[in-house]
């Protein structure tokens, strides 16, 4: 049930960013126009791209996690014995939860102040706590995944549990 609401938000997420990143190369080329057969560009048009791009790596990168389509460094690992392969796993996701956490924490933090402030982008006036919040809420996502797995995994009988992820799309079914 949990994991079909995430495998939601992961579409509803990729949907988003792609017509985000439609509208990053129309406004791209219409500035291109603009500066080159008009000889005028369109004022903030850079920024806008920009803050589209922070949100699609990082709330994109939530997608990526929870699809585990994230790159790996675990070559060696699968030499390792079974017991130590599963206790990676367990200490990977303890470790993803307490980095995005404090990330989370960090980055809300700094989008509050940008939304105490009142900051704008210098040239689009777009609010700053949008594209920082982002940040917050992309790795606020991972967090949420990689909890909601480790508790999962805790709960697995022993000889279910993964050692290493399953390939393929969203979560094991």
């Amino acid at each position: 049930m949990i994991g079909e609401a995430f495998e939601k938000l992961a579409r509803a997420i990729e949907h988003v960013l792609a017509i985000g990143f439609v509208f990053a190369v129309c406004l791209n080329f219409a500035n291109v126009i603009g500066r080159y057969a008009l000889g005028r560009s369109i004022l903030g048009a850079d920024e806008v791209q920009i803050y589209i791009m922070v949100g699609m790596a990082f709330l994109g990168a939530a997608v990526v996690f929870w699809r585990r389509e994230h790159l790996r460094m675990d070559v060696l690992v699968q030499y390792y014995p079974r017991w130590m392969q599963v206790s990676l796993r367990f200490i990977e996701l303890v470790l993803v939860v307490v980095l995005a956490g404090f990330v989370l924490v960090q980055s809300s933090e700094y989008s509050w102040e940008m939304y105490v402030l009142d900051r704008k982008s210098d040239n689009a006036g777009i609010p700053m706590w949008i594209p920082h919040g982002s940040v917050a809420l992309g790795f606020g996502l991972i967090a949420l995944i990689a909890l909601w797995r480790a508790i999962r995994f805790g709960a697995e009988p022993r000889e279910t549990r993964p050692a290493a992820p399953a390939t393929g799309k969203g979560e094991d079914a």
